[in-house]
């Protein structure tokens, strides 16, 4: 495969994978949006973790909160425990890698605030025991997985609202993701502030 083939390939994959996310998993995107701007007119605060480029969706979608998707708009409560790399090292170093978002969650968090889970593979020891406290703390569950939800996809309850990407491509979720990400901000946008 020449150059130029293996890029509309990459294009061509990536367009697939998001018309197979739209028609399996529009009606939950449309429920977890919607129960984020819920939970924000109630006054809750939107917590998003993920490790690696997850890590940055996390990042993205809080800094689209807090500042702005595509309208001019107050800012929203939002924070992505992936950021104070203060915490992150100190909880890694006296505990374990594993803690650095559930500790966080247990000082931050309160009950009926909302974390946004974000794991390509449903593996990450962090990601799942971030979900067991929210869990605990009676929040709001939204996850964003791929492939076979892995072992994420066994703790969700049945309130929690999981999205899976069906790919086992790294690129191709971590696209999906960013996209449905998208789309929370501007349902968030167009419950709490549309015309």
């Amino acid at each position: 495969m020449n150059t130029e083939d293996l890029v509309r390939q990459h294009f061509t994959d990536s367009i697939e994978t998001k018309i197979s996310t739209a028609d399996t998993m529009s009606t939950k995107i449309a429920e977890a949006g919607q129960l984020m701007a819920q939970g924000l007119i109630n006054g809750s605060k939107i917590f998003t973790c993920g490790n690696g480029c997850s890590a940055a969706d996390a990042q993205h979608f809080a800094a689209q909160l807090i500042n702005r998707y595509e309208m001019e708009r107050p800012p929203l409560p939002a924070i992505a425990l992936t950021t104070n790399t203060s915490t992150i090292t100190a909880v890694a170093r006296d505990y374990h890698y594993n803690s650095v978002f559930s500790k966080q969650l247990y000082a931050l968090a309160q009950h009926d605030d909302i974390l946004l889970a974000i794991s390509t593979t449903g593996h990450s020891e962090n990601i799942l025991a971030a979900v067991k406290v929210a869990q605990e703390k009676d929040m709001k569950l939204i996850v964003l997985s791929g492939g076979d939800g892995g072992k994420l996809s066994g703790l969700l309850r049945e309130q929690d609202i999981e999205i899976r990407v069906a790919s086992n491509s790294a690129a191709r979720i971590h696209e999906n993701h960013t996209l449905i990400i998208h789309c929370f901000c501007d349902l968030i946008d167009q419950t709490l502030f549309g015309a």
